[in-house]
């Protein structure tokens, strides 16, 4: 089967791409265009017709890749066509015309390609987080990834593990007698390395995560108190209703930003008060789980609501800024017990302080995203894999301590398994589906 898809952004637009993979590639280019396909990656004017008629559809660029060095690993046509809705809707309509020719599923061009064994998965995803990267930091711990340093790291890390498992059978099949006194011993002080160094992968504070999804902030204090206002200021827009009514805001409301490079979600949410009515208290609920969830909180106060004795007692953390607002209606009277937490005082109404505050939540990302030098897992999969192979490991020492070794070696090659996920080295056909989901149609 043949696959084809716009792959350059839909809308009008000076130039658009669509994209042919498959067997039946050279025919279709031969129907559209009614010549045999051009040099390989050689640029090529030529007529694009409708495949009946003969009639002129525009004439563009077309570029000829041959597999099995191609992108996909596949016979590839790339057609390079003025980007108007009409162009490529009438392009798009003669290809869905040709037999065995069918439009593309989201990542399936980068699916083909991981099944011929052109990128491994971890390639395959970062190719979609650089697609999909909206701030400078994403974008390099996408090209990272797609350099290899996380593949070559998992798949070393599998080798020393089959070496291992190796070194088991090898105890199995054999006596004791006959084997190295050295490679007896290595077994355990390999794995424990092993296991050791995959533990300290995971000590990473997720970072990886949080750049990929942002780095989670709560907007969280009691009502009335100038949260709504600050998410708008920092969006730069109106994203939440402003009302002087305490108790507006009932859900959490979200805006995802870009601070100076770094991804950031923030969230908006119900003021922390005493309540009778039902939804109002799901909402105050859904807020107090928001901030202990996120990464960073920024608690906003007013002078005359500073109250350590109930719920903001405890909410400051490590993890918190506490915001005064609205001091141009006056703070000397503030309770001086605030003074230990090094709020920011502030005015959104008239925007005193907010530069400080920007600052402060900067400081806060900074030393969030560059406490790690190497980032080697960027997803939940990569993590969920990496914590089963660990908890093997421990499985695999304990028998093997035991002398069970044919359990033990069972349990290393669940170890080495859930290592082989990461980079595709084995069966991995359930979370394809997943993975290439998140694609857009043409890549």
């Amino acid at each position: 089967m043949t696959i084809y898809a716009l792959s350059s952004g839909s809308g009008i637009s000076g130039i658009a791409v669509i994209r042919i993979s498959g067997s039946d590639a050279s025919n279709v280019i031969k129907l559209i265009t009614g010549e045999d396909p051009p040099k390989p990656r050689v640029s090529n004017l030529k007529k694009f017709n409708k495949i009946n008629t003969s009639e002129l559809i525009d004439e563009g660029i077309l570029l000829w890749f041959p597999g099995p060095d191609s992108y996909t690993g596949e016979d590839i046509a790339e057609m390079h066509v003025h980007g108007s809705v009409a162009v490529i809707r009438a392009i798009l309509e003669q290809l869905s015309k040709i037999e065995n020719c069918r439009l593309a599923e989201p990542g399936e061009f980068t699916k083909i390609a991981f099944q011929n064994g052109k990128i491994n998965l971890l390639k395959a995803e970062s190719i979609s987080d650089l697609i999909s990267a909206e701030t400078e930091i994403q974008r390099q711990q996408a090209v990272k990834i797609m350099s290899g340093r996380s593949s070559e790291k998992f798949n070393s890390l599998r080798e020393k593990l089959l070496k291992i498992l190796s070194n088991v059978e090898a105890k199995i099949d054999f006596p004791e007698d006959d084997l190295p006194q050295d490679v007896i011993k290595n077994i355990k002080i390999d794995s424990e390395n092993i296991r050791n160094e995959i533990e300290k992968i995971l000590n990473d504070e997720k970072v990886g995560e949080r750049i990929r999804e942002g780095f989670k902030i709560a907007i969280i204090g009691p009502a009335n108190a100038g949260k709504s206002s600050l998410l708008n200021y920092l969006s730069n827009r109106d994203v939440a209703i402003v009302s002087e009514i305490a108790g507006t805001t009932r859900d959490v409301i979200e805006a995802h930003l870009n601070l100076d490079g770094y991804p950031v979600v923030i969230s908006d949410t119900a003021g922390i008060r005493e309540s009778e009515n039902e939804i109002e208290r799901k909402g105050i609920k859904l807020a107090l789980k928001r901030a202990e969830d996120a990464d960073l909180n920024l608690i906003v106060i007013e002078p005359k609501s500073v109250d350590f004795t109930g719920f903001l007692n405890d909410l400051v953390s490590e993890k918190s800024i506490i915001v005064i607002n609205k001091i141009d209606l006056g703070y000397k009277n503030i309770n001086q017990q605030i003074e230990k937490f090094n709020p920011i005082f502030l005015s959104i109404k008239n925007e005193t302080n907010l530069d400080e505050l920007i600052t402060r939540i900067k400081d806060k990302l900074k030393n969030k995203f560059v406490s790690s030098n190497e980032t080697l897992i960027t997803r939940e999969r990569h993590r969920q894999s990496l914590e089963a192979c660990v908890q093997n490991l421990k499985n695999f020492e304990e028998k093997n301590s035991k002398e069970d070794f044919d359990k033990a070696a069972e349990d290393l090659r669940l170890a080495t398994r859930h290592l082989g996920m990461i980079v595709g080295k084995v069966d991995v056909e359930e979370i394809l589906g997943s993975i290439f989901s998140d694609f857009c149609i043409g890549k």
